[in-house]
């Protein structure tokens, strides 16, 4: 007979990917949805020391803001702890739904290109389920 395994929080990161990137998320995959442009990168202070960190592929964070007074569908997008910029407002309605009804999603970025002052920053949506 099989016996009992005690779950250790180091085995409940292991399995729920929050191990580093070599940790095993069972039973998920990432479905496509958009390709945007992150807009309000000129607000970030941080940005130009965060700007070379921001090469194709990062994983970026996403995380709701319905307390925005400029837009009540607002999605900030995070490098760590600090804010890069937002999800553009004429695309972030659906998401913001699904995020509000508990759905994952994560953001990589495709290409970035300083343009001026402004760092034009493109990047992938993707739903995690």
């Amino acid at each position: 007979m099989g016996e009992i395994v005690a779950v250790s929080p180091e085995l409940m990161a292991l399995l729920s990917g929050n191990a580093g990137s070599g940790g095993l998320a069972p039973f998920t995959r990432e479905i496509f949805l958009l390709d945007i442009t992150v807009a309000g990168t000129t607000f970030c202070k941080k940005i130009n020391e965060l700007a070379p960190l921001l090469v194709e592929g990062t994983i970026l964070k996403m995380q709701r803001d319905p307390d925005n007074k400029h837009d009540e569908y607002a999605i900030g997008i995070y490098l760590d702890h600090d804010r890069i910029g937002w999800v553009p407002r004429d695309l972030n309605l659906i998401v913001a739904r699904l995020m509000d009804a508990g759905k994952a999603f994560v953001c990589r970025v495709t290409d970035t290109k300083w343009k001026n002052e402004w760092l034009k920053i493109d990047a992938k949506v993707w739903m995690v389920e």
